[in-house]
C-alpha cells in the first residue's frame, strides 16, 4: 500500500534538467584507446581549438596504459618484486666484503670482552 507520498526521491527545485536550463553542450568527439589485453575505452574530448589528445590513457578494466593504435597498445609497467634488506645488501657487497666486515666487527667484540 503506497503512504500517499506522490513525490518521493524528488527535491524541492528538481525537474526536467534540459538544454534549455544547462545551456548548450559543447560539441564532443570519442578517441578510442586499446590497453595490452584488448579493452577498448572511449573518452570523449571537447572539439576546442588547439586541444592536446593524450597519447595514452589509463584503461578502467585493468589499469594498464592504453594508445591509440589498436595493433601495438603500449607494453604493460613491469612490477618488480619486493627487495628485502640483504638483498639490497648482497647487491653491494661480495661474499669476500661481507667476511671482512664479520671478521672485523667479531675481532672488536673480543677485544670488549678481554678489556672489560
Amino acid at each position: 500500500m503506497a503512504g500517499g507520498n506522490a513525490i518521493r526521491g524528488s527535491r524541492v527545485g528538481a525537474g526536467p534538467m534540459g538544454e534549455a536550463e544547462r545551456g548548450e553542450a559543447a560539441p564532443r568527439f570519442f578517441v578510442s584507446y586499446w590497453c595490452a589485453n584488448q579493452h577498448e575505452t572511449r573518452p570523449s574530448f571537447a572539439e576546442e581549438e588547439g586541444l592536446q589528445v593524450p597519447e595514452t590513457w589509463d584503461c578502467p578494466r585493468c589499469g594498464f596504459p592504453a594508445g591509440q593504435d589498436r595493433d601495438n597498445p603500449p607494453a604493460p609497467p613491469r612490477n618488480e618484486p619486493y627487495k628485502t634488506h640483504l638483498a639490497y645488501v648482497k647487491e653491494r657487497r661480495s661474499d669476500a666484503d661481507g667476511e671482512a666486515i664479520l671478521a672485523e666487527a667479531l675481532e672488536a667484540l673480543r677485544a670488549k670482552r678481554i678489556v672489560r
